[in-house]
């Protein structure tokens, strides 16, 4: 049997050290490596060694029993969370590790909201509980307030498919055939065991079980129960899919997919078709790896449930379904920052766009922009310390050296009232024109397109064309010049010429009508959120809220537990996103402040940010408003608002 399983975590929790234990007790490695020596199996780049944070998502295999396991060890800190999440898309089960003293911390719940997102059952390890301040209890009751209720602690009640009395009620309190069946006869220990491994499945319940990575104990009782305890449902039938979860280019430049195989089998030489809709590829393997660590062996075929690599895929990209039925993953997890790149002005600036665009291949969240007004390269990103990272990277892979400016607010703009745009594009031997309803859309929805336009107006193939230039990129809104979002978009109707329509000319007019529409619309401009959760002490509480309101936050009402308050609300990422650093110092690090990103709603100081960004709607070079039309072979700018009066679908 082929399972994958991930380990996950709030950093420092001792994720990447449990990692250890599991591959000495399977005899993947000879000796147990530990961060704070350097010698981590899994965190072997010098990045990595260096900074004692797992910074990506490396595998390693072992077998164990009549199953070979595939481990995914992911980074724990913040700031590289989207590496995180693109390796929970293809965990068959998830191990996450909490700290026996420091209990459920602020990524520890983004953590389980990813995995209940992706419906991953899950298992929990209480690491730590030879330090001093340690309590089990009390973290097991945290899981249960903040997590699930659902979480059973199995390291003594349940021991080689034998449970106790307790586990046994609590099993069949989830399943009113087994609860009536334990009423008439009593604990039949083959039936509740096939139950409770069905149960974790399928996400009703979380065992947990707790122990000391560092100092080994419970782990290899934890693998003997994690083996007993889980099974996958692959089968080789059938036409080979897959999902692509990483990208990586190897030391000869040779761009490396990672994948998971969910069905049928893949041999070298094999054809395997990839992508979106009419953007789907074919192309051959050539090569089919198998890693442990940094190492691979090559082999020729791989079976459905494997973790491997494949070269020959030249255009795949981190979240498409290969092969037959399966969907492209769309990821939660966004950057809310936005940070120029500094180099030398003697390196070409196309040689370090193209270091950027191989790092975004394999890291997608980067979303490089290329500003060739400016000749600007632009990233995307979770905080400094990603920043600080990237400056590594790019030194030793590529042999730059880079800096980026401070990272500033990723702001958005959408509309608040619907509109039809009109875009027309006619200068002599040109010919288009794009007619485009503009309406406001649910939060989080970005920009999506449909198509009522008749084919009698307009081909399909420039109806295609239209959506194309729509979907293709981000465009900017007119209050700063950010990318627009939450906006749908419907194409009306269009026109083309025969003679002569040629290429690039629907781009201008579906440009053109975006725009147009944008000028008539109410546009607001959006920031991003945070939902926070603060927990400190009743004397602290106050401070604690005036912080919140002078952050131009929203918070419930506090609830007080023992001699702890805690309070959860809403806040801008631009007041709060360095609030950790003063929190820690009044509250003397013993408080707990939980952030995760909460999508983007209406800026809190509008009139300010689009002062200081000084926008010039009507200079930028790579949109116009108004449109182009001809008359006596010469053509001439309409401006925007008197274009619709002399669109030829009108009239």
């Amino acid at each position: 049997m082929n399972i994958t399983i991930g380990v996950l975590a709030h950093v420092d929790a001792g994720k990447t050290t449990f990692s250890e234990q599991l591959l000495y007790h399977t005899k993947t490695i000879r000796n147990r490596g530990r961060v704070d020596h350097k010698d981590a199996f899994l965190d072997s780049h010098e990045i990595e060694k260096e900074r004692g944070i797992t910074v990506f998502a490396d595998q390693a295999t072992f077998s164990y029993n009549d199953s070979t396991y595939y481990l995914i060890d992911t980074p724990g800190h913040v700031d590289f969370s989207p590496e995180m999440e693109r390796a929970i898309q293809v965990m068959d089960y998830a191990i996450v590790i909490i700290s026996a003293v420091e209990g459920v911390e602020g990524h520890t719940e983004t953590v389980w909201q990813l995995l209940q997102k992706h419906k991953v059952p899950t298992f929990f390890f209480i690491n730590k509980t030879d330090r001093e301040g340690a309590d089990v209890d009390s973290v097991l009751a945290e899981i249960r307030i903040n997590l699930t209720e659902d979480a059973v602690d199995i390291t003594k009640s349940y021991d080689n498919g034998k449970m106790d009395e307790e586990l046994v009620e609590f099993i069949a309190e989830r399943d009113q055939q087994l609860f009536e069946a334990y009423m008439e006869s009593g604990y039949e220990q083959s039936l509740w065991h096939k139950t409770f491994k069905t149960m974790i499945r399928k996400n009703i319940v979380y065992p947990c079980v707790h122990g000391s990575a560092l100092k080994d104990v419970g782990v290899h009782e934890f693998l003997e129960k994690l083996d007993l305890l889980t099974e996958t449902r692959y089968s080789d039938e059938g036409d080979f899919s897959g999902q692509v979860y990483k990208i990586r280019y190897d030391e000869n430049g040779n761009r490396v997919s990672f994948m998971k195989a969910l069905g049928g089998t893949l041999s070298v030489r094999d054809e395997l078709s990839y992508g979106k809709g009419e953007e789907r590829k074919t192309d051959k393997v050539t090569q089919i790896r198998v890693y442990n660590g940094t190492k691979y062996t090559t082999i020729n075929q791989v079976s459905s449930g494997e973790l491997f690599a494949v070269v020959g895929l030249s255009d795949a990209v981190i979240g498409d379904g290969v092969g037959v039925n399966v969907e492209k993953s769309i990821f939660e997890l966004v950057p809310t920052l936005r940070s120029k790149v500094v180099f030398d002005p003697s390196i070409p600036a196309k040689d370090m766009l193209q270091c950027f665009c191989k790092l975004d291949a394999e890291d997608p969240s980067l979303q490089v922009i290329w500003d060739e007004h400016f000749q600007e390269i632009h990233i995307h990103v979770m905080g400094v310390i990603q920043l600080e990272v990237l400056e590594q990277l790019i030194k030793e892979r590529f042999h730059y050296d880079v800096s980026f400016q401070v990272p500033e607010i990723l702001y958005k703009e959408t509309i608040e009232t619907s509109v039809v745009g009109y875009g027309h594009f006619e200068p002599l031997g040109h010919y288009a024109e794009v007619h485009l309803k503009l309406e406001p859309a649910p939060r989080g929805t970005g920009v999506t397109f449909n198509n009522d336009c008749h084919a009698n107006d307009l081909s399909v193939g420039s109806q295609n064309l239209v959506r194309k230039h729509l979907v293709e990129r981000d465009h900017h809104g007119l209050l700063t010049g950010s990318p627009i979002t939450d906006v749908e978009i419907t194409l009306l109707t269009g026109r083309a010429h025969h003679q002569h329509t040629s290429g690039g000319d629907f781009r201008e007019a579906t440009l053109r009508a975006l725009r147009q529409g944008l000028e008539q619309a109410q546009n607001i401009l959006l920031e991003p959120y945070y939902n926070f959760k603060i927990k400190v002490g009743i004397d602290e509480i106050g401070r604690v809220l005036s912080d919140i309101q002078q952050a131009s936050g929203t918070f419930n009402a506090p609830k007080t537990v023992d001699d702890k308050t805690v309070v959860t609300g809403r806040v801008p990422v631009a007041t709060f996103m360095n609030y950790q650093k003063e929190f820690a110092s009044f509250t003397h690090g013993k408080g707990i402040l939980n952030l995760r990103f909460a999508g983007y709603d209406r800026c809190h100081n509008e009139a300010d940010v689009i002062h200081k960004m000084d926008y010039r709607k009507d200079a930028d070079p790579e949109y116009s408003s108004n449109s182009i039309f001809c008359a006596k072979g010469k053509g001439y700018t309409v401006p925007w608002d008197q274009a619709k009066k002399q669109m030829h679908c009108l009239s």
